[in-house]
């Protein structure tokens, strides 16, 4: 069965959608599938079975893209085309068979029920990793033994990103004398462009408290740290999926975007958002999404400690 899956631009959503090609992997004997996706989400998919090649399909002007993918693939017969993006593949490529996500009137339900409904499955298939052993073995050399809290301070733009002193005052809290992960050290994930952001909270660490895998580990060893973390915190990002779907505990912070839509997905994972709801925020005068500062300002350190201490005393503490 050779299957067209055609996943999203960006590791968030590109984790989100794990579930679903989980089960179409699953779901008959012999499947041989193609995954498109952006090319910093293609680790993501190239340890699954049954995944033959992940293209990382980079965006171009003029949606060139798109045509660069019709070329490669258009000589190919595809028993199911499954395409996330909406775009025209479905109807220029030859296929059996074709599912595509749409949006509409589900547009508010969570991103993992929406993609579970386009293959009528209740309950929905929660996100999952491919994690090789030799990144597992890659991230115990990085981030070391014992009690971890991993931070995320980056975000896809400013306004989801919650002020970098708030982390370092959170990380204070929640490790030093008498907190929720006394002793844990601290490990600050992010890809090397988020090293101007991430360079603040790492600095403000007691000294040998950090773990700075800021550029230095890669998607998949990221998630293999993320394996064995004690507690998340992050923004609305990529790397808040990929530890829910490790199955950290997790605490996302919201502010101008969707949790009812882009919450962390598990039993283990939680959120705290701004008093002001995604609407509210977006709807402010100096509300601009591409120059904007961070709009995350009205979420207190208190508030996200205490969620964070709530979510550990309820799945419990953890760390090897």
């Amino acid at each position: 069965m050779n299957v067209l899956f055609i996943a999203n631009t960006r590791i968030g959503d590109a984790v989100l959608a794990s579930g679903v090609l989980g089960h179409v992997l699953e779901c008959r004997a012999g499947v041989r599938a193609t995954v498109v996706c952006g090319p910093d989400a293609a680790p993501l998919f190239a340890a699954a079975p049954g995944v033959e090649e992940t293209v990382g399909l980079a965006k171009r002007r003029f949606n060139r893209h798109w045509w660069q993918l019709w070329r490669r693939l258009a000589g190919r017969r595809w028993d199911l085309l499954v395409d996330l993006r909406n775009s025209a593949m479905p109807w220029l490529l030859r296929a059996r068979r074709r599912k595509v996500l749409k949006g509409g009137g589900d547009a508010r339900s969570h991103k993992v029920v929406q993609l579970a409904r386009l293959f009528g499955l209740d309950p929905p298939p929660p996100p999952r990793l491919w994690i090789d052993e030799r990144h597992r073995v890659r991230a115990r050399e990085l981030a070391g033994a014992g009690p971890l809290l991993a931070l995320a301070p980056a975000a896809t733009w400013r306004g989801k990103e919650w002020p970098i002193a708030r982390f370092a005052a959170l990380a204070q809290r929640l490790t030093g004398a008498g907190g929720a992960l006394a002793g844990a050290r601290v490990a600050v994930l992010g890809a090397a462009g988020d090293r101007a952001a991430a360079a603040p909270l790492l600095a403000a660490l007691a000294p040998g408290r950090a773990v700075d895998l800021v550029g230095r580990a890669g998607l998949m060893e990221a998630a293999a740290a993320l394996e064995r973390a004690s507690l998340f915190v992050g923004n609305d990002s990529g790397p808040m999926h990929l530890a829910a779907a490790a199955g950290a505990p997790t605490l996302g912070l919201f502010g101008p975007s969707r949790d009812e839509v882009y919450a962390p997905w598990g039993d283990a994972a939680a959120v705290v958002r701004t008093p002001e709801s995604c609407d509210a925020l977006r709807a402010r005068p100096d509300y601009d999404r591409r120059a904007g500062g961070s709009l995350m300002g009205s979420l207190e350190a208190d508030a996200v400690a205490e969620a964070a201490e709530a979510l550990l005393r309820r799945v419990g503490r953890r760390g090897r």
